[in-house]
């Protein structure tokens, strides 16, 4: 059984596996003819390719398997691909997020160091502020020197004047003492001037820094909360497909087993002697393409494998082909094909949507050894006995000769 690149759309609506099951018979009782259904229920009829006598609802049981494992198949693709859309946008939203983040930091820093400096000409503004007391303190105490006769509440009023020429009377202390004051107080006044203006420059920028920090937060916020609805779809999607997986391992499983009932049992060795290549046969299932473009531990490379093996040759079918293409393309090439077993040689069965290819090893009366690979859709080999009629066989060594 292999796999297409391009997954076969069913026509079919999926069905439930209760409803399948229930329905078994009634599919048979729908592909036998009326006047033969009473008596012909636990016979169906025989396949055209094969002549066996597998009944024909297995054939269409293991094929709604398939139906519903391909929807399945389908949906796990799309969601998949909404899967890969939504981390492809969560790594926008992430990026942005760190980009606005690496904004916001830069902001904070610069507005540690505004207010840092904003504390600091506080700072200064004080020590000019007790600069001018001080000074204040200095000039009365001079003033008090000059004028020994000068009453309390002249001198008091004079220590907190601006203006002292009213009382000075003597022109040449009046004109020192008026510079020395007016020189002092210009230099004050002209820093505490210099202060408030980088002061308020540096309250304005403070106020423009947090609207602007305030922005980010926004912004970030916003994209925090698209991110987190991101994530909140993506693990919606992803448990939808595992969901879908865990389906399509139920149905395989059923499917396998309906297969299993078209006839075969196990053969003593049931391991066998698996010379299939170990890099091939070590590897996930359909992890690589083998040397004729089939998926490894599929069963048509498996058997390629050993065509090629037997007889040095296998043709090239373009690679990525279905077993139930092998008989038509066998044909197309001149290699023939029978109905009668022959060990040796390639068994294509048309179970499911793909068919089966296996290797016969031997033949033993009305049944066939064969060893196999994929034969439980997960990529296994064995060994088994299967009834002969349940294949068509290719003459690969006959083609060689």
């Amino acid at each position: 059984m292999h796999k297409r690149d391009t997954i076969r759309r069913s026509k079919n609506k999926t069905k439930t596996m209760q409803k399948q099951h229930s329905n078994q018979f009634i599919g048979l009782a729908r592909f036998v003819p009326k006047t033969k259904r009473g008596a012909t229920l636990a016979v169906a009829a025989a396949l055209l390719f094969t002549g066996s006598v597998i009944p024909t609802w297995q054939h269409v049981l293991a094929d709604q398997y398939q139906d519903q494992i391909n929807q399945l198949q389908a949906q796990n693709s799309s969601t998949r691909s909404l899967v890969n859309d939504l981390a492809s946008q969560a790594a926008s939203y992430q990026d942005a997020i760190a980009k606005l983040q690496a904004q916001i930091d830069g902001l904070q820093a610069a507005i540690n160091a505004n207010v840092a400096l904003q504390a600091d000409l506080q700072r200064q503004i004080n020590e000019a502020q007790a600069e001018i007391d001080r000074q204040r303190a200095v000039l009365s105490a001079d003033i008090k020197a000059m004028y020994v006769d000068g009453t309390p509440d002249t001198l008091e009023m004079l220590a907190t004047s601006k203006n002292l020429s009213e009382f000075v009377d003597k022109q040449e202390y009046r004109s020192r003492v008026q510079n020395k004051i007016q020189e002092t107080m210009q230099r004050i006044a002209e820093l505490q001037k210099t202060l408030q203006v980088q002061k308020a420059k540096v309250e304005n920028l403070l106020k423009e820094q947090q609207l602007q920090q305030s922005q980010l937060d926004t912004d970030r916020a916003k994209q925090q909360e698209l991110l987190a609805y991101n994530e909140g779809q993506r693990a919606s999607y992803n448990a939808q497909i595992s969901a879908n997986s865990q389906q399509i391992a139920q149905l395989r499983i059923a499917q396998a087993e309906a297969i299993r009932k078209m006839g075969g049992s196990a053969v003593i060795g049931d391991s066998g002697d698996n010379t299939y290549p170990a890099k091939w046969k070590s590897a996930p299932l359909d992890a690589y393409l083998d040397s004729w473009g089939m998926y490894t531990r599929e069963c048509v490379s498996y058997t390629a494998w050993k065509v090629n093996e037997a007889y040095g040759n296998m043709p090239y079918w373009g690679g990525i082909g279905n077993a139930n293409e092998w008989v038509r393309n066998a044909r197309n090439s001149g290699i023939p094909t029978s109905s009668t077993p022959k060990a040796g040689t390639v068994g294509i069965s048309f179970w499911g949507s793909y068919g089966h290819a296996v290797w016969i090893e031997a033949v033993d009366g009305n049944y066939v050894i064969v060893s196999e690979y994929n034969y439980d859709w997960a990529g296994n080999f064995r060994r088994w006995r299967y009834p002969a009629s349940t294949f068509t066989y290719i003459y690969f060594g006959d083609w060689q000769r």
